[in-house]
């Protein structure tokens, strides 16, 4: 019994990573150009943007938040950034820019989520609609070139050691993300919020506070998202990136983040966004239709989704059951003593004492 025990703590807490394994010997087995440094690098490339967004999304869903305007704020911080690197030639500047653009984009977001208490949805669907319609406002619908040196923050690699610096991106924000959310109190608030805002406030925690910190957070994420992409594709896109912000949406929840709030994991994220790459990878390898890895994605995401409300379910009935035969027990045991008389309030039975 205790190792049949230890076996299903294992598979709880390790699902997800398991399934990873799982996914990379298959793909391994289907195809052997899938375990080549050359195409693990490049999968590693392509999922550099999307994952970025996924922390970001990580953070917001943990909270209890949401963000459907990653895509549009992503491509609007691109452009900017394009265009800045193309009238000062600065990288620095450039990707400052992009940064802030993103914040700017998501302290609005937080102004109309947290202070006004828009749903998350409603207020993130429409800075999805005006992000985007201010990026084509600002290019003027046109594409910005003559990037020159601005791809190396996309296509560049590591002078020492050769690593892609989308790469070094990704897992430097992996990083963060996972000592935000395990190692500080604002990590600590999140988790309250999402579990239960009302007990988080009564707790003391600044509710208001730390989702304008998230968001933030994520804001800063989505504009290095857009230098990255913008920098990647070596062009400053106006209508790039759409529907991105689902791609991200995918990473977390098939990483474990629960959309009920209060569960989750950075490193949950990456597995998810890596379970997602090698999906897509091998099925381009074996040349699967590309209607058909649609609906492999969508099915995929609403497992994930029926995995978590089940898993849910389980834990609430089993807590409940605990309480029904912690109280049933107390029944049967329920005494009273008075004058030296001890009385069984179930049985009514009396034993002098």
């Amino acid at each position: 019994m205790e190792a049949k025990a230890i076996m299903q703590t294992v598979l709880k807490r390790y699902n997800i990573y398991l399934v990873l394994l799982l996914l990379f010997i298959v793909a391994t087995i289907l195809n052997p150009n899938f375990l080549t440094a050359a195409n693990m690098t490049n999968v590693a490339r392509q999922l550099a943007v999307t994952t970025i967004l996924a922390f970001g999304a990580t953070i917001l869903i943990i909270g209890g938040m949401l963000d459907l305007s990653a895509g549009s704020v992503l491509a609007l911080s691109g452009v900017v950034a394009a265009q800045v690197f193309v009238d000062t030639q600065s990288l620095f500047l450039s990707m400052f820019s992009g940064i802030l653009v993103g914040m700017a984009c998501n302290f609005v977001n937080a102004v109309m989520v947290a202070s006004f208490r828009a749903p998350p949805f409603i207020a993130t669907l429409a800075m999805m609609t005006m992000a985007r319609g201010a990026a084509l406002l600002y290019t003027n619908g046109q594409n910005v070139l003559q990037l020159g040196r601005f791809s190396e923050f996309g296509q560049g690699s590591d002078p020492f050691f050769g690593i892609p610096y989308p790469i070094i991106y990704l897992f430097v924000l992996f990083l963060l993300t996972w000592y935000l959310l395990r190692h500080t109190r604002f990590g600590r608030s999140i988790y309250a919020i999402g579990g239960n805002e009302e007990a988080a406030r009564a707790s003391g925690i600044n509710v208001v506070q730390s989702k304008y910190m998230a968001y933030l957070i994520n804001g800063a994420f989505v504009g290095i998202a857009g230098v990255l992409f913008m920098s990647r594709i070596n062009v400053g896109q106006p209508n790039g990136a759409i529907g991105y912000e689902f791609h991200a949406l995918t990473a977390a929840i098939i990483g474990g983040t629960s959309f009920s709030g209060g569960i989750g994991t950075a490193a949950g994220t990456l597995a998810g966004a890596f379970i997602v790459g090698f999906l897509n990878n091998i099925m381009n390898l074996t040349g699967v239709s590309s209607f058909i890895q649609q609906i492999v994605r969508g099915a995929i995401i609403a497992l994930a989704v029926i995995y978590d409300i089940w898993m849910k379910n389980r834990k609430t009935k089993s807590v409940l059951g605990s309480i029904e035969n912690k109280d049933g027990s107390d029944k049967g045991t329920n005494r009273t003593i008075e004058n030296g008389t001890t009385t069984d309030t179930d049985s009514g039975t009396k034993i002098d004492t």
